[in-house]
């Protein structure tokens, strides 16, 4: 099989569980910091005010990587930049807004969504081997979107993608959205992924202190998770109510 072809196939199906795969580097990432919560002497910062700094300086990190992603799909049509892992799908090509910067800006988001855990370990190892290995793996995934992409839509793709960046947005580029911004749209697809930072960075502390035998937990970030989960239960059942339905998108 020639490596394009490879390169596909792999794409292909590493889209179908780009939700899932990564799961596995975060439990690897929060062993990494449950053995140094053990071992404190491992971590590269010592001072507790700094600490709680960096706590929040990685949150926030996390939190963009959300913003791109609502800033992104806010601004979509129907049936383009998607959470759907089945196949792929583009009624349309997005061109204007921020797909006028970068060519994959929802990977982008998930890039920084995924870094703020990954730094919440302090290991500089992992945090490298992290993002060796979200640029192998993603790059699959794009490989494989663009194909498709470019089967579809051919020289409007290519002439597209020709003057638009994959990954390092160029913003001398920016042409402004043809939609307007959709919080439905946000509020409806985007939910799973606001409350997951703070439950993720909730279940960091949480487990640490438990396996220290201690309860200094971090009050502020319990009740944020909680807040999270309350608002996602929400929007749950919202979710088919006239008040989250969108319209279809001209």
């Amino acid at each position: 099989m020639a490596l394009q072809e490879e390169f596909e196939q792999q794409g292909v199906w590493l889209f179908k569980y780009r939700g899932t795969l990564p799961v596995l580097i975060l439990l690897i990432g929060m062993g990494i910091y449950l053995y140094a919560s053990l071992n404190p002497e491992l971590f590269f910062i010592q001072d507790p005010n700094i600490k709680n700094y960096f706590l929040i300086f990685c949150i926030a990190v996390s939190l963009f990587g959300q913003y791109i992603r609502a800033y992104t799909v806010g601004h979509t049509p129907k049936n383009t930049s998607g959470r759907n892992t089945g196949k792929q799908v583009a009624d349309t090509l997005n061109t204007t807004g921020i797909y006028s910067t970068v060519r994959h800006p929802l990977y982008v988001g998930n890039f920084f969504m995924w870094l703020g855990p990954a730094l919440l370990t302090e290991n500089l190892w992992f945090i490298i081997a992290f993002i060796l290995f979200y640029w192998v793996y993603y790059e699959r995934i794009m490989f494989a979107e663009e194909q498709f992409l470019r089967r579809k839509f051919g020289e409007v793709y290519t002439s597209w993608a020709a003057k638009t960046p994959a990954f390092i947005p160029n913003f001398k580029n920016f042409v402004k959205p043809n939609l307007s911004f959709s919080w439905k749209k946000v509020f409806k697809k985007e939910k799973n992924g606001f409350a997951a930072i703070f439950i993720i960075f909730c279940a960091f502390d949480v487990l640490a202190e438990l396996l220290k035998g201690t309860q200094n937990f971090n009050i502020y970030l319990i009740i944020a998770a909680a807040i999270s989960i309350l608002i996602y239960l929400i929007l749950k059942a919202l979710k088919k109510s006239s008040l989250l339905k969108l319209k279809e998108d001209r």
